[in-house]
């Protein structure tokens, strides 16, 4: 796999088991810390990003290879997948898309990304027993830590989901930030 430039941190877990509060909580925390940091949404959703009708929806139409928007406050980039890229094939690493979209967070010194179990790159599962019978890491050597408040018998090492200070120290170690 090629090096990813920007570090990237794939936050995991089954619907509802609070990926969303960790992601969150994981940005406070690395921005207090005075660490520069964006965020991804993954999802094997279809969403439709941008609004059929409007200007950037329309140039898309046309044939623009990217179509952007620039406002008050924020702004966006809108780009296809490759030809045949439908998302059927959800265990695809995506790691060339990454890049690319990783290429839009320059002034970032992590990334955490929300979502994308089947991923190569570094990722933490988030569980709850409340939500799933047993983790994901039982079955994926490939999670480095789970996070959890509940008591879980794995190999995969397991961080205290109530103490965010220790999981983003633990992140910072694991990713060589610290």
């Amino acid at each position: 796999m090629k090096r990813i430039p920007v570090k990237r941190i794939h936050v995991i877990g089954c619907k509802n088991s609070g990926k969303t509060t960790l992601t969150v909580e994981l940005v406070e925390r690395f921005v207090a810390l005075g660490y520069r940091v964006g965020t991804i949404k993954h999802t094997h959703h279809h969403h439709e990003l941008d609004t059929p009708g409007k200007d950037s929806y329309r140039h898309s139409q046309a044939g623009a290879v990217a179509s952007g928007i620039l406002a008050p406050g924020m702004n966006a980039v809108f780009w296809p997948t490759p030809d045949g890229a439908d998302g059927s094939d959800a265990r695809a690493d995506d790691s060339e898309r990454y890049e690319r979209m990783l290429s839009a967070f320059p002034d970032c010194d992590l990334v955490l990304i929300e979502g994308h179990s089947q991923t190569e790159a570094f990722k933490i599962e988030v569980w709850r027993k409340d939500v799933s019978e047993r983790p994901l890491a039982v079955e994926d050597q490939s999670i480095c830590a789970i996070v959890t408040d509940d008591p879980v018998d794995v190999t995969t090492p397991v961080w205290n989901r109530s103490d965010v200070p220790a999981v983003a120290t633990h992140l910072l170690e694991m990713m060589g930030m610290k």
